[in-house]
């Protein structure tokens, strides 16, 4: 392994830490509805995809074309690690454009599942109020979203130290574990909350870790009747579903909105920036962690992808 892929491989593990933004707190939009609470922030989602200016620019200003709309409106929480905070106003502005929905946003930078069990250490990167199981309490949503990556270094205290280049069987079985129990605390805590597990990208260090614990979200999906949403295939090669590939060509969609094709002359667009192999957000990373403040066609196809799986789920007739 050559010395600037090793720099690069550093840089994509701290820039995992660095992507949420755990002080921020909730997000959720402002819809008459939305439950006011201490740890929420009330405000709008970012503009459907497709507008102008950086996402959100234009969200106040818009005309809310999902208002006339009949049907069921659908609450979501979404809970996840770096790739959810770089992804959340973006996705609260599809459910809502597409469903109607109610959203609160609440996740940890360099979190796993066990950091939204209720009842773990109390050094968790997941202070008690926004453990999984007291937002669904507090919020009573439709869906649960949850997106980790898979913590494998032991960043997060809650692992134990368990590590996936070290304890590899451990690690798994750590996982496995973990999902059935945050399973339980959501349904526990609910009136019959549908979980969406998101599948993830490629990895290009560990493939097979990635394939794993997609499996694990897989089985554990079956075995609660919950759903998945296969956000990884949107960032994979047709043919190559964990092969990790920084450029893809690009969809019509793409195509059709410039800004999100990013090489229109080869037909090719950027998923990843040059210096952050894990992350979709094309803006470089700041010392204060935010959503994604830029135009990025992975954090699309990701977040189309979760939408998707919930409209089916909403309204499965129209599917």
């Amino acid at each position: 392994m050559s010395r600037p892929w090793i720099a690069g491989v550093l840089t994509g593990l701290l820039l995992l830490t660095a992507c949420g933004d755990p002080s921020s707190g909730p997000e959720t939009a402002s819809t008459p509805s939305s439950p006011a609470t201490a740890s929420t922030t009330h405000q709008r989602p970012a503009a459907t995809p497709g507008g102008s200016g950086t996402p959100g620019a234009s969200a106040g200003a818009r005309t809310d074309a999902s208002a006339g709309r009949s049907g069921p409106r659908p609450t979501v929480l979404y809970l996840g690690d770096s790739l959810a905070m770089e992804n959340q106003k973006v996705l609260g502005g599809l459910l809502r454009d597409e469903t109607r929905a109610r959203y609160t946003s609440a996740p940890y930078s360099g979190t796993t599942l066990c950091d939204y069990l209720e009842g773990t250490r109390e050094d968790s990167l997941v202070p008690p109020k926004d453990k999984a199981a007291a937002l669904v309490r507090r919020l009573r949503p439709d869906f649960v979203v949850l997106q980790f990556w898979g913590n494998a270094w032991g960043y997060t205290p809650c692992m134990d130290g368990i590590t996936y280049d070290k304890q590899r069987d451990k690690y798994f079985a750590r996982y496995t574990a973990d999902a059935g129990r945050l399973t339980d605390q959501i349904a526990g805590a609910s009136a019959g909350a549908k979980i969406v597990w998101v599948l993830q990208g490629p990895d290009p260090i560990t493939p097979d870790r990635v394939r794993r614990v997609n499996a694990v979200y897989e089985r554990q999906a079956r075995a609660s009747g919950d759903l998945l949403a296969d956000a990884g295939k949107a960032v994979s090669a047709a043919s190559a579903r964990y092969t990790w590939a920084q450029y893809l060509p690009c969809t019509a969609y793409e195509r059709e909105h410039g800004p999100y094709c990013t090489q229109p002359g080869s037909g090719r667009t950027a998923l990843h920036r040059d210096d952050d192999y894990l992350h979709f957000c094309l803006a470089p990373t700041t010392s204060t962690p935010k959503p994604c403040p830029v135009r990025s066609p992975g954090i699309l196809r990701i977040t189309r992808a979760i939408s998707r799986t919930i409209g089916r789920a909403v309204a499965p007739a129209a599917d």
